[in-house]
């Protein structure tokens, strides 16, 4: 199978946890350890988040007095590269050697138009207690909002439109190798007549994953996080993990838009285009939900919503 497999960015920083390079390097070993185990006969590619991390370089950015801030799509190519940098060398060492994996600079187009440039949504960085983030809120000119018990900064996340490199990614993958492309989103890109430039923005990276995987014609996309499935009443003693379930069924039952939801969407996404899977689930179960065994299957084979 040809199978896209998106990574959360806080799957490769966990939450709370610092933004040490040795935590990045510790947690990218454990999901290739996963990754690896469905290597074997398949087709990968690989797309990851970068929230933490791009968060990070603009913070250590903004201590520098001399320039002015680089802009998030510079920052967004700087964690493809080092993110990707990362799983290459991991996954490498786990892969027979014969094995080629390539980390590919991704620049995806949106929608100068689009809506999300005036409600900014996507967390990035650390988290922070409230006080300190409306302080650095108003140093800095950050929009800040909710992430659980913390608070975190918000950008715009503009809708992936194209995937500029798609060709060289099929191309990748015809010559055998595992694919690492679409980091954080993928660069967020606009054109301004017939020059293409860069957007102060941080596309969500399931999203973009699900137009990967629709534009390389992929048998399944797997959407990792760190829970095992999409679940119905989430937090509560009656919580049930949803095994499958119909787009319109899952749509209709209003995950938050800052964690769950844009894995629903980009799930029901690509089950409506393709008229194939898309799944959910846990990077440790991914053997699993590769063979039809565990996370959410969103399909739009069979009506309804069934849960475990």
């Amino acid at each position: 199978m040809r199978i896209v497999i998106a990574l959360g960015g806080n799957a490769l920083l966990r939450r709370g946890e610092p933004l040490t390079a040795e935590n990045q390097r510790k947690n990218v070993r454990i999901a290739c350890q996963q990754i690896a185990r469905v290597h074997p006969g398949n087709q990968l590619v690989i797309a990851h988040g970068n929230g933490p991390q791009v968060g990070l370089l603009a913070l250590q950015g903004a201590a520098y007095d001399a320039s002015h801030p680089y802009p998030l799509d510079v920052l967004g190519a700087q964690t493809e590269g080092m993110i990707g940098y990362m799983i290459e060398q991991e996954l490498g060492n786990l892969l027979p050697a014969e094995v080629p994996l390539a980390t590919l600079l991704t620049q995806v187009e949106v929608d100068a138009k689009d809506p999300a440039f005036q409600h900014p949504s996507k967390p990035i960085g650390p988290v922070y207690a409230k006080e300190e983030a409306e302080r650095l809120a108003a140093e800095k000119g950050w929009r800040i909002a909710p992430d659980g018990d913390k608070y975190r900064r918000v950008v715009a996340s503009p809708r992936p439109r194209r995937i500029f490199e798609i060709r060289p990614i099929k191309w990748l993958l015809e010559k055998g190798s595992v694919v690492i492309c679409a980091g954080g989103g993928g660069i967020p890109t606009m054109y301004d007549g017939n020059q293409l430039h860069g957007v102060e923005a941080v596309i969500d990276k399931d999203l973009c994953a699900s137009l990967l995987a629709r534009e390389l014609d992929a048998d399944l996309p797997v959407i990792a996080t760190d829970v095992d499935a999409a679940y119905l009443d989430w937090g509560r003693p009656n919580q049930r993990a949803i095994a499958a379930a119909h787009p319109e069924e899952l749509e209709g039952l209003g995950f938050a838009a800052g964690s769950m939801g844009p894995k629903v969407q980009a799930a029901c996404e690509f089950a409506r285009a393709t008229g194939r899977p898309a799944v959910i689930g846990s990077l440790a179960d991914i053997e699993a939900i590769v063979a039809g065994q565990a996370g959410t299957r969103v399909s739009t084979a069979h009506a309804g919503l069934y849960c475990r």
